[in-house]
Protein backbone atom coordinates (compact mmCIF):
# COMPACT_ATOMS: atom_id res chain seq x y z
CA UNK A 1 0.00 0.00 0.00
CA UNK A 2 1.22 3.73 -0.88
CA UNK A 3 2.50 5.23 2.25
CA UNK A 4 0.19 8.33 1.29
CA UNK A 5 -2.33 5.83 1.68
CA UNK A 6 -1.36 4.99 5.14
CA UNK A 7 -1.09 9.06 6.04
CA UNK A 8 -4.85 9.91 4.82
CA UNK A 9 -6.17 7.34 7.01
CA UNK A 10 -4.22 9.13 10.22
CA UNK A 11 -5.44 12.43 8.55
CA UNK A 12 -9.24 10.92 8.50
CA UNK A 13 -9.14 9.62 12.10
CA UNK A 14 -7.89 12.83 13.28
CA UNK A 15 -10.29 14.64 11.55
CA UNK A 16 -12.75 13.53 13.83
CA UNK A 17 -10.67 14.61 17.34
CA UNK A 18 -12.38 17.94 17.41
CA UNK A 19 -15.79 16.89 17.09
CA UNK A 20 -15.01 14.27 19.52
CA UNK A 21 -13.49 16.64 21.74
CA UNK A 22 -16.52 18.88 21.93
CA UNK A 23 -18.71 16.15 22.80
CA UNK A 24 -16.42 15.48 25.85
CA UNK A 25 -15.77 18.62 26.56
CA UNK A 26 -17.18 18.10 30.41
CA UNK A 27 -13.69 15.95 30.99
CA UNK A 28 -10.52 17.00 31.65
CA UNK A 29 -8.25 17.65 28.80
CA UNK A 30 -5.17 15.55 30.99
CA UNK A 31 -7.48 12.97 31.92
CA UNK A 32 -9.04 12.67 28.28
CA UNK A 33 -5.69 12.58 27.20
CA UNK A 34 -4.58 9.79 29.18
CA UNK A 35 -7.69 7.31 29.42
CA UNK A 36 -7.57 7.55 25.37
CA UNK A 37 -3.52 7.07 24.53
CA UNK A 38 -3.75 4.12 27.07
CA UNK A 39 -6.77 2.70 25.06
CA UNK A 40 -5.09 3.73 21.38
CA UNK A 41 -2.18 1.74 23.37
CA UNK A 42 -4.12 -1.54 23.57
CA UNK A 43 -4.28 -3.25 20.23
CA UNK A 44 -0.98 -3.50 20.50
CA UNK A 45 -0.40 -5.26 23.92
CA UNK A 46 -0.17 -8.65 21.90
CA UNK A 47 3.12 -7.59 20.29
CA UNK A 48 5.00 -6.41 23.84
CA UNK A 49 7.62 -8.48 22.63
CA UNK A 50 8.21 -5.70 19.54
CA UNK A 51 8.16 -2.81 22.49
CA UNK A 52 11.73 -3.88 23.03
CA UNK A 53 13.31 -0.69 21.52
CA UNK A 54 16.30 2.14 22.84
CA UNK A 55 15.90 4.55 25.50
CA UNK A 56 16.50 7.34 23.34
CA UNK A 57 13.78 5.86 20.81
CA UNK A 58 11.40 5.25 24.02
CA UNK A 59 11.98 8.80 25.31
CA UNK A 60 11.54 10.52 21.31
CA UNK A 61 8.26 8.79 21.89
CA UNK A 62 7.31 10.28 25.22
CA UNK A 63 8.49 13.79 23.33
CA UNK A 64 6.00 13.16 20.27
CA UNK A 65 3.04 11.89 21.93
CA UNK A 66 3.16 13.36 25.39
CA UNK A 67 5.30 16.49 24.92
CA UNK A 68 2.97 17.28 22.15
CA UNK A 69 -0.45 17.52 23.89
CA UNK A 70 1.20 18.74 26.96
CA UNK A 71 1.86 21.88 25.32
CA UNK A 72 -1.36 22.30 23.58
CA UNK A 73 -3.50 21.69 26.26
CA UNK A 74 -1.58 25.02 27.80
CA UNK A 75 -1.90 26.54 24.99
CA UNK A 76 -5.85 25.89 24.51
CA UNK A 77 -5.79 26.81 28.23
CA UNK A 78 -4.14 30.31 28.16
CA UNK A 79 -5.42 31.45 24.64
CA UNK A 80 -7.90 31.93 22.47
CA UNK A 81 -8.76 28.36 21.02
CA UNK A 82 -9.18 29.44 17.50
CA UNK A 83 -5.84 31.33 17.03
CA UNK A 84 -3.87 28.63 19.11
CA UNK A 85 -5.44 25.78 17.18
CA UNK A 86 -3.95 28.07 13.61
CA UNK A 87 -0.33 28.25 15.37
CA UNK A 88 -0.24 24.37 16.03
CA UNK A 89 -1.48 23.93 12.34
CA UNK A 90 1.92 25.00 11.85
CA UNK A 91 3.30 21.68 11.80
CA UNK A 92 2.76 20.29 8.55
CA UNK A 93 4.60 23.12 6.85
CA UNK A 94 7.26 22.71 9.67
CA UNK A 95 7.86 19.19 8.19
CA UNK A 96 7.70 20.21 4.90
CA UNK A 97 10.84 23.06 5.36
CA UNK A 98 12.50 20.94 8.04
CA UNK A 99 12.47 17.75 6.09
CA UNK A 100 15.60 18.19 3.89
CA UNK A 101 17.37 19.05 7.73
CA UNK A 102 16.28 16.16 9.28
CA UNK A 103 16.42 13.80 6.29
CA UNK A 104 19.86 14.33 4.25
CA UNK A 105 19.14 13.15 0.29
CA UNK A 106 16.13 15.39 0.49
CA UNK A 107 15.67 18.86 -1.32
CA UNK A 108 13.06 21.25 -0.96
CA UNK A 109 12.11 22.09 -4.42
CA UNK A 110 10.09 25.59 -5.19
CA UNK A 111 6.71 23.80 -5.56
CA UNK A 112 6.86 22.11 -2.16
CA UNK A 113 7.32 25.01 -0.31
CA UNK A 114 5.13 26.89 -2.51
CA UNK A 115 2.14 24.16 -2.04
CA UNK A 116 3.02 24.37 1.67
CA UNK A 117 2.48 27.79 1.81
CA UNK A 118 -0.95 27.48 0.12
CA UNK A 119 -2.47 24.91 2.37
CA UNK A 120 -1.60 26.74 5.32
CA UNK A 121 -3.61 29.85 4.06
CA UNK A 122 -6.50 27.41 3.33
CA UNK A 123 -6.15 26.12 7.01
CA UNK A 124 -6.13 29.15 8.04
CA UNK A 125 -9.47 30.40 6.20
CA UNK A 126 -10.95 27.25 7.53
CA UNK A 127 -10.38 28.04 11.02
CA UNK A 128 -10.70 31.43 11.33
CA UNK A 129 -14.00 31.67 8.91
CA UNK A 130 -14.80 29.80 11.70
CA UNK A 131 -15.57 32.75 13.38
CA UNK A 132 -14.20 33.07 17.20
CA UNK A 133 -11.24 35.34 16.03
CA UNK A 134 -9.93 37.48 18.52
CA UNK A 135 -7.25 39.16 17.34
CA UNK A 136 -5.44 39.82 20.48
CA UNK A 137 -1.51 38.49 21.39
CA UNK A 138 -1.57 35.87 23.64
CA UNK A 139 1.87 34.06 25.49
CA UNK A 140 -0.62 31.10 25.14
CA UNK A 141 0.54 31.51 21.36
CA UNK A 142 4.13 30.36 22.28
CA UNK A 143 3.30 26.55 23.90
CA UNK A 144 1.18 26.33 20.55
CA UNK A 145 4.55 27.13 18.51
CA UNK A 146 6.32 24.75 20.96
CA UNK A 147 3.61 21.69 20.25
CA UNK A 148 3.92 22.61 16.69
CA UNK A 149 7.75 22.12 16.34
CA UNK A 150 7.38 19.08 18.89
CA UNK A 151 4.85 17.31 16.57
CA UNK A 152 6.89 18.07 12.87
CA UNK A 153 10.49 16.77 14.74
CA UNK A 154 9.10 13.94 16.47
CA UNK A 155 7.67 13.03 12.76
CA UNK A 156 11.20 13.67 10.93
CA UNK A 157 13.19 12.44 13.82
CA UNK A 158 11.54 8.79 13.61
CA UNK A 159 13.28 8.22 10.74
CA UNK A 160 16.79 9.65 12.22
CA UNK A 161 16.40 7.13 14.97
CA UNK A 162 17.19 2.68 14.65
CA UNK A 163 14.31 1.62 12.71
CA UNK A 164 11.58 0.03 15.25
CA UNK A 165 8.68 -1.74 14.84
CA UNK A 166 5.28 0.28 14.61
CA UNK A 167 3.71 -1.97 17.52
CA UNK A 168 6.41 0.21 19.42
CA UNK A 169 4.11 2.77 19.10
CA UNK A 170 1.91 1.08 21.61
CA UNK A 171 4.82 1.95 24.11
CA UNK A 172 5.17 5.36 23.29
CA UNK A 173 1.31 5.59 24.30
CA UNK A 174 0.71 3.93 26.92
CA UNK A 175 3.46 5.47 28.82
CA UNK A 176 2.65 9.19 27.23
CA UNK A 177 -1.23 8.42 28.20
CA UNK A 178 0.21 6.84 32.21
CA UNK A 179 2.12 10.24 32.34
CA UNK A 180 -1.22 12.45 31.10
CA UNK A 181 -3.06 10.59 34.26
CA UNK A 182 -0.22 11.34 36.50
CA UNK A 183 -0.31 15.33 35.31
CA UNK A 184 -4.62 14.86 35.79
CA UNK A 185 -3.73 13.69 39.20
CA UNK A 186 -1.83 16.61 40.32
CA UNK A 187 -3.50 19.39 38.78
CA UNK A 188 -7.50 18.29 37.71
CA UNK A 189 -10.39 17.20 39.75
CA UNK A 190 -11.78 13.58 38.75
CA UNK A 191 -15.68 13.62 37.31
CA UNK A 192 -18.37 10.90 37.34
CA UNK A 193 -18.31 9.52 33.53
CA UNK A 194 -21.38 8.29 32.06
CA UNK A 195 -21.62 5.08 29.80
CA UNK A 196 -21.68 7.00 26.66
CA UNK A 197 -18.69 9.57 27.78
CA UNK A 198 -16.64 5.83 28.29
CA UNK A 199 -17.94 4.91 24.68
CA UNK A 200 -16.58 8.40 23.23
CA UNK A 201 -13.83 7.72 24.72
CA UNK A 202 -12.71 4.37 23.53
CA UNK A 203 -13.52 5.80 20.24
CA UNK A 204 -10.96 8.70 20.51
CA UNK A 205 -8.65 6.45 22.11
CA UNK A 206 -9.05 3.94 19.53
CA UNK A 207 -9.04 6.06 16.55
CA UNK A 208 -7.60 9.66 16.53
CA UNK A 209 -5.55 8.82 19.85
CA UNK A 210 -4.69 5.58 19.10
CA UNK A 211 -4.97 3.79 15.50
CA UNK A 212 -3.67 7.35 13.66
CA UNK A 213 -0.37 7.17 15.23
CA UNK A 214 0.25 3.66 13.57
CA UNK A 215 -0.79 4.91 10.44
CA UNK A 216 1.66 7.87 10.63
CA UNK A 217 4.71 5.80 11.87
CA UNK A 218 3.87 3.81 8.76
CA UNK A 219 3.33 6.29 6.73
CA UNK A 220 6.87 8.32 7.46
CA UNK A 221 9.33 5.52 7.60
CA UNK A 222 7.87 4.49 3.45
CA UNK A 223 7.09 8.02 2.67
CA UNK A 224 8.10 11.47 1.51
CA UNK A 225 7.75 13.27 4.57
CA UNK A 226 7.60 16.47 1.78
CA UNK A 227 4.67 14.91 0.36
CA UNK A 228 3.23 13.75 3.83
CA UNK A 229 3.58 17.31 5.44
CA UNK A 230 1.24 18.89 2.50
CA UNK A 231 -1.51 16.00 2.99
CA UNK A 232 -1.87 16.90 6.81
CA UNK A 233 -3.75 20.09 5.85
CA UNK A 234 -6.52 18.51 4.74
CA UNK A 235 -6.92 17.50 8.73
CA UNK A 236 -7.68 21.22 9.64
CA UNK A 237 -9.99 21.42 6.89
CA UNK A 238 -11.74 17.99 6.97
CA UNK A 239 -12.07 18.49 11.11
CA UNK A 240 -13.53 22.55 10.78
CA UNK A 241 -16.34 21.06 8.18
CA UNK A 242 -17.09 18.15 10.58
CA UNK A 243 -17.04 20.24 13.15
CA UNK A 244 -19.47 22.54 11.46
CA UNK A 245 -22.20 19.92 10.46
CA UNK A 246 -21.92 18.40 13.83
CA UNK A 247 -22.66 21.51 15.73
CA UNK A 248 -25.37 22.32 13.30
CA UNK A 249 -24.28 25.16 11.32
CA UNK A 250 -24.26 25.80 7.49
CA UNK A 251 -21.15 24.58 5.17
CA UNK A 252 -19.85 28.51 4.31
CA UNK A 253 -17.88 30.20 1.40
CA UNK A 254 -14.82 29.92 3.53
CA UNK A 255 -15.22 26.05 3.76
CA UNK A 256 -15.33 25.79 -0.45
CA UNK A 257 -12.33 28.41 -0.70
CA UNK A 258 -10.13 26.37 2.20
CA UNK A 259 -11.21 23.04 0.29
CA UNK A 260 -10.22 24.38 -3.07
CA UNK A 261 -6.41 26.28 -1.44
CA UNK A 262 -5.81 22.88 0.27
CA UNK A 263 -6.57 20.32 -2.29
CA UNK A 264 -4.73 22.30 -4.78
CA UNK A 265 -2.07 22.57 -2.86
CA UNK A 266 -1.83 18.40 -2.04
CA UNK A 267 -2.04 18.23 -5.92
CA UNK A 268 0.71 20.48 -6.94
CA UNK A 269 2.62 19.24 -4.04
CA UNK A 270 2.72 15.56 -4.24
CA UNK A 271 3.62 15.40 -7.69
CA UNK A 272 6.52 17.60 -7.01
CA UNK A 273 9.68 15.38 -7.32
Amino acid sequence: MHPNVYALGAIALWASLASLGVALRHVPPFLLTGLALVIGSIPAWPLVRQWRVPPRTLALGIYGLFGYHFLLFIALRVAPAVEANLVNYLWPLLIVVLAPVFLPGLQLKAAHVLAALVAFAGAAIAILGGGGASGAWSWGYLPALGAAVMWSTYSLWTRRVDTFPTAAIGLFGLVSGLLSLACHWLLETTPDLSAKDWLLVAVMGLGPLGAAFFLWDKALKGGDARQIGILSYITPLLSTTLLVLVTGRTLTASIALSAALIIGAAVVGTRAR
